[in-house]
């Protein structure tokens, strides 16, 4: 069955919707050996974008490598996780790749682990240590392989701010960007979910990665093409929405993809098949969608203080600039003038806000409707 909408995982095909800029544009850099950096605000679809790219290189001279980084605490973790990837990802299941393993990285202690489902994925750890392997060893790898099959390799690597939030991390940086950097036959398209932390990895010209590539900021998708997905979906699905209760859709996610499909699944099942969508059914789907998120949402303030919360408040009041104003500062109980640096800054770090422009917002507009409505004095 076809599901109509979908959220919490990449989508593709018959959910994939617009990119045909973007699309165009990595598909160009990854069969130029151009190394890309995608950036956006999260919930936006850079993993959706990233792998529907690499699907549509399936037939071509080029192996597209994906690995999600997110678990990856320390430089050795993330050595295993790219190096047990790519080797999984450029061998056939049915090749001897144990034995291709070996000619590609040496003094390998893997454990290997099936599952006993049928044309199911097997699971590799590979024992790469400080004491058995250099970085280099490692990270010349890909190239060596893509030699050896005579194809080119693009490594996507998803949570790469990870890397940043490594202890020595600037030292990591930096050896990877020598290696990387001088690789003929690989390229590399790395993006992540913490825009600040991305930032400040590609953006800084004191930082290795500084010019490594094409940086792609990843747009919110257009509303005209936000309602057409969404009346023709529900169509598919024997139901009808107006254009206009569409358009309330996105309006209340302000685009952003993942929260659309999520409210629009919501409404969604309120309906049966040959009835149309209310006013009220829309309504009532965003309450529950503020309530789905609520635990959350909860999460993503327990550990403030009440400083950092009337911060928030703030924001979500509509102020979105000159915090240090005396008025400001007291209406929302913000601190001392000096305090509003420092709750900028602690709340750039735990990606609860961003800068666009003059103006400082929240970073997921959900979450902002939320404080308006259960977190406001």
């Amino acid at each position: 069955m076809c599901k109509r909408f979908v959220y919490g995982v990449a989508v593709s095909d018959y959910n994939f919707i617009g990119r045909e800029q973007e699309t165009k544009r990595l598909l160009d850099n990854f069969r130029g050996g151009i190394n890309v950096i995608l950036m956006s605000p999260r919930r936006l679809g850079k993993t959706s974008l990233v792998k529907h790219v690499c699907n549509k290189l399936d037939e071509e001279d080029i192996i597209t490598v994906y690995l999600d980084i997110f678990g990856c605490k320390s430089e050795y973790d993330f050595y295993n996780k790219l190096a047990a990837e790519v080797l999984k990802q450029t061998a056939s299941k049915h090749e001897l790749w144990l034995e291709e393993a070996k000619e590609f990285i040496y003094r390998l202690t893997p454990k290997i682990s099936f599952s006993p489902e049928p044309n199911a994925d097997f699971a590799i750890s590979l024992g790469i240590t400080p004491k058995t392997h250099t970085p280099e060893e490692v990270l010349g790898m890909a190239e060596k392989i893509a030699i050896k099959k005579g194809k080119r390799i693009v490594i996507c690597i998803d949570e790469f701010q990870q890397i940043g939030e490594m202890a020595n991390s600037k030292q990591i940086q930096a050896r990877l960007r020598t290696v990387w950097q001088h690789q003929k036959q690989v390229s590399y398209c790395l993006f992540g979910s913490k825009h600040h932390l991305m930032s400040a990895i590609f953006l800084h010209r004191s930082m290795p990665f500084y010019q490594f590539g094409d940086i792609i900021s990843l747009d919110k998708i257009a509303t005209a093409d936000w309602v057409e997905y969404i009346v023709s979906h529900f169509a598919d699905g024997k139901r009808t929405i107006s254009r206009a209760l569409a358009e309330d859709i996105c309006k209340f996610t302000e685009n952003y993809s993942a929260y659309v499909q999520q409210l629009s699944w919501l409404v969604f099942t309120q309906k049966e098949e040959g009835e149309t969508v209310t006013e009220e059914d829309v309504k009532q789907a965003m309450n529950d969608l503020l309530a789905t998120n609520e635990i959350l949402f909860m999460q993503m303030i327990e550990p403030l203080s009440e400083y950092q919360l009337n911060f928030l408040r703030a924001i979500a009041s509509g102020v979105t600039k000159d915090f240090g104003l005396s008025e400001v500062r007291e209406e929302y109980k913000l601190g001392s003038y000096s305090n509003i640096n420092r709750l900028k800054t602690a709340l750039l770090e735990r990606d609860l806000i961003e800068k666009r422009g003059e103006e400082t917002v929240m970073t997921d507009p959900v979450f902002a409707k939320w404080i308006q409505r259960k977190v406001m004095l």
